[in-house]
């Protein structure tokens, strides 16, 4: 085989990921196996060693192709020593992923966020193709988010940087408590979690909705009555995008990207969610820094983080 090969792995509290690409970012072949977090950290790290290995296995090629092996893990990590420190869906605690998966499998060995991976992924392979500046937010549960500048990631002193989802956007008035312990984060407003949240609170408060009769709300079924013109959803989500696109404002005067790309759950509500938060971004950012920016959905999915962490190799 011509050319040298990069493995990723995505690793996730139920499923690890194992993807090779070539040179050029593209995703040749993919496995994927269980975590089995249940079984304690030895297991799950001897299994990132294996999924990596078999990955190349499967597509029939040889191990000496291998350039190197990139991961990408949910977590706070020490990036410089290769140390996932802890994370929320994992058992793994100070673990040593670097060393271990260098030893194992006599391969450079990097790590890094899974959603930098995911920024990195789009970056190299997908929406971000061909710029050299972009910067990725994750609607989920939570809001994700990876900066890439000069086509590498930016990860910062305490591998803190592209925690886009704890930006400090909501005033105090009506903020509320984010999960990371601080008020007012943009997560709290623009993921799946604050959409339901807020569709929750106005059917407390007796606003007349559809939402009032649906069993469970999903951010799904919020977006779809917004477009259905049930006023009540329609405000929820201008909202949610209103955040969004402030928050983009403020990232273009500190990293200037000339793309903006949204992955995740909700970005799937397509046009109707990306026009309000154009809308919203050229609103409140300064005109020069917002000249010429786009704003666009990512394009691979749930390819993003395997991809990405192939990249680090080439990347980092």
């Amino acid at each position: 085989m011509s050319g040298k090969l990069y493995v990723g792995l995505d690793v996730g509290g139920t499923a690890i990921k194992a993807g090779v690409c070539n040179e050029e970012g593209q995703l040749l072949h993919t496995f994927e196996g269980p975590t089995e977090n249940e079984k304690g950290s030895d297991r799950v790290m001897a299994n990132m060693a294996r999924y990596a290995r078999t990955v190349v296995e499967q597509m029939s090629a040889s191990w000496d192709d291998v350039a190197g092996v990139g991961v990408g893990v949910p977590g706070f990590l020490d990036i410089q020593n290769g140390v996932l420190l802890t994370s929320p869906n994992l058992v793994l605690r100070n673990a040593p992923l670097t060393s271990y998966l260098t030893e194992q499998l006599g391969k450079p060995v990097l790590i890094n966020n899974d959603a930098n991976a995911a920024a990195l992924g789009e970056a190299w392979a997908g929406a971000g193709r061909g710029v050299s500046d972009c910067v990725m937010y994750t609607l989920g549960t939570g809001v994700g988010g990876g900066i890439i500048v000069g086509g590498r990631v930016v990860v910062g002193f305490n591998a803190m940087a592209g925690e886009l989802g704890h930006i400090s956007i909501v005033p105090d008035l009506e903020a509320i408590q984010c999960g990371c312990g601080k008020k007012g984060c943009l997560e709290t407003v623009s993921s799946a979690t604050g959409i339901i949240r807020m569709a929750k609170d106005a059917v407390a408060r007796g606003e007349l909705s559809r939402l009032a009769h649906l069993e469970t709300i999903t951010a799904k079924d919020v977006i779809d009555l917004a477009k259905a013109g049930d006023e009540t959803a329609a405000r929820i989500v201008q909202r949610a995008a209103h955040y969004l696109g402030k928050s983009m404002a403020l990232v273009s005067v500190v990293v200037n990207p000339q793309r903006f790309i949204i992955g995740g759950g909700v970005a799937k509500a397509g046009e109707y969610l990306f026009g309000l938060i154009r809308e919203a971004y050229h609103k409140h950012a300064l005109e020069a820094a917002a000249k010429g920016v786009e704003i666009v959905p990512a394009e691979l999915g749930n390819n993003a983080g395997v991809v990405g962490a192939a990249g680090l190799i080439l990347r980092s």
